[in-house]
């Protein structure tokens, strides 16, 4: 083969890359590549907070969105929310408000004894 046959072949190896090049260009112009991206100034919503790596197949993540928790088991054939905790709720006077759980009784002094 000679000089000019490998100079047409990386003359067309390049400009093969360009095109390549020029097209994934204007797809991120036209938003259709890339990742996408939250308006400038704001606070993100979404975090993974904790991975768990179960065993070879399974994990457990806990997600934060906005001020809520939520658990998950991701699996191969499926995935499962376990738990999903919002922030407590406070009352007026700053203790817990559990909807349907009853107030905890003070506990006794050390050392007395309970009926």
């Amino acid at each position: 083969m000679e000089i000019e046959t490998y100079l047409r072949f990386l003359a067309a190896l390049v400009a093969v890359l360009a095109l390549i090049g020029a097209c994934a260009w204007g797809a991120r112009r036209l938003g259709l590549g890339g990742a996408l991206r939250a308006t400038k100034g704001s606070v993100p919503r979404l975090a993974v907070v904790e991975v768990k790596v179960i065993d070879s197949r399974r994990k457990l993540v806990i997600l934060r969105r906005d001020a809520t928790e939520h658990l998950i088991l991701l699996g191969p054939n499926r995935d499962l929310l376990i738990e999903s905790c919002g922030p407590p709720a406070q009352s007026a006077a700053g203790s817990r408000n559990v909807p349907g759980a009853a107030p905890h009784p003070a506990a006794p002094p050390p050392g007395s004894l309970e009926a």
